[in-house]
């Protein structure tokens, strides 16, 4: 019960967050706009601005918001924890590891690497210095 009001308050929380930023980037939207009117603002400098703007919130919004998946049936999860969207089994410390990297596509990127890895050397469960060994590029 308490992790679903921590999760509406979470979610709560993000929500006034995007009504804010959403506030600011009409504001600066209407700003541009004016100045566009004036001629003084460089085109090509003002869509660089707007994808920053684009790519920051991108990012801001998955490092806010937890990624949704598909929870494993209880059968499964006897098995220990799995390296994210692998059947390769690992330990909580690789898998407390893997969630601490904070860009999605890298840490997707890292997570492929050492399950490849992994089934290449026959490892029944990646440990902490497998995935340390096998996460370098």
């Amino acid at each position: 019960m308490s992790e679903q009001i921590n999760s509406h308050e979470r979610l709560t929380n993000v929500e006034e967050r995007l009504t804010r930023l959403e506030s600011l980037l009409v504001s600066i939207n209407e700003k541009l706009e004016q100045r566009s009117n004036v001629g003084e603002v460089d085109t090509e400098k003002a869509e660089e601005f707007r994808q920053w703007v684009t790519n920051y919130v991108s990012m801001r919004l998955q490092q806010l918001v937890p990624e949704t998946c598909d929870h494993p049936n209880e059968a499964a999860l006897q098995d220990g924890p799995f390296l994210d969207n692998t059947t390769v089994p690992c330990t909580e410390e690789v898998e407390h590891r893997v969630k601490r990297i904070p860009i999605p596509f890298v840490r997707e990127m890292v997570v492929q690497r050492v399950a490849e890895n992994a089934r290449q050397a026959g490892v029944e469960r990646v440990d902490i210095d497998f995935f340390e060994e096998a996460a370098t590029f």
